[in-house]
């Protein structure tokens, strides 16, 4: 557990940060490519880069000032809102922050939803990757205490005590790097734009309901039944992914596809 990269001057740089920078930056790289390969102009992605940083950052944060507001914010200086070096960020909260401005953006811009959607999907599993490696760093959204020999020891001031704990930072990093590597596979295998989208918002739901099974931090009160916020959460992800697969082929069918920009015009 090592917070903090460095220091300049009196300005501290948090791993958090570093790290969730650059799965967006890699991730967007990469988004950047495909697009390409589809006709999607280069400026139309540079573009769409500040609100896709925008809606993810004020999404994720958001959802996260709400969920703790009565234990981290409540009678706090209303700064501490905007103090997102050091985490403070909630992934499904930047997950819809993220869609509704790819949303609102396509539509200024007239381009295809599904299309940018698709070709998103695998970096946003990329850059997830990423970010929970700086979850490892920060100590937050650890496991339940384990004996097993990959368990992790935090510092004895942190809240697990020192015992040893299930890597579920790691967990999830991984199976996040799998998902991104099985998108790419995909990707050129789909049938109809949205489907790519749809399949990881169905595969991401599995994988975090999985990972919730091993995760510590949450406390009775948090618990809804038996299971955690972050599973309830994911079951309605997986609607929503399981409802695209079914209804986007007939939408698909229904519209034309949109001319792409390296395609001849008429009469060549």
């Amino acid at each position: 557990m090592h917070p903090v990269a460095f220091q300049i001057g009196g300005f501290t740089i948090y791993w958090y940060g570093i790290l969730a920078a650059a799965g967006f930056l890699a991730g967007f790289w990469i988004a950047g490519r495909r697009a390409l390969r589809e006709g999607i102009r280069s400026e139309d992605i540079v573009d769409l880069a500040p609100w896709l940083l925008g809606g993810t950052i004020i999404g994720a944060r958001a959802w996260y000032v709400v969920y703790y507001w009565d234990s981290e914010f409540a009678g706090k200086p209303y700064w501490e809102v905007f103090m997102i070096r050091r985490s403070g960020l909630v992934f499904y909260g930047g997950l819809i922050g993220a869609s509704l401005a790819t949303i609102v953006y396509t539509r200024l811009r007239k381009l295809p939803l599904w299309k940018i959607a698709d070709i998103l999907a695998p970096s946003i599993a990329l850059g997830h990757g990423f970010g929970r490696v700086g979850c490892l760093m920060t100590g937050c959204c650890y496991g339940h205490p384990t004996s097993l020999p990959w368990a992790v020891h935090f510092p004895s001031e942190h809240w697990s005590r020192g015992e040893g704990v299930h890597p579920t930072q790691i967990y999830e990093s991984i199976l996040n790097l799998a998902l991104f590597g099985g998108l790419s596979w995909f990707y050129p295998r789909k049938k109809f734009d949205g489907q790519v989208f749809g399949v990881y918002l169905v595969a991401y739901a599995v994988l975090r309901a999985f990972v919730e099974l091993f995760r510590g931090d949450y406390t009775a009160l948090e618990r809804v039944g038996s299971a955690t916020p972050g599973q309830w959460v994911s079951g309605g992800i997986l609607i929503a992914g399981l409802f695209l697969l079914w209804k986007l082929p007939a939408l698909s069918t229904a519209s034309p596809n949109p001319k792409r920009c390296d395609e001849p015009k008429n009469g060549g």
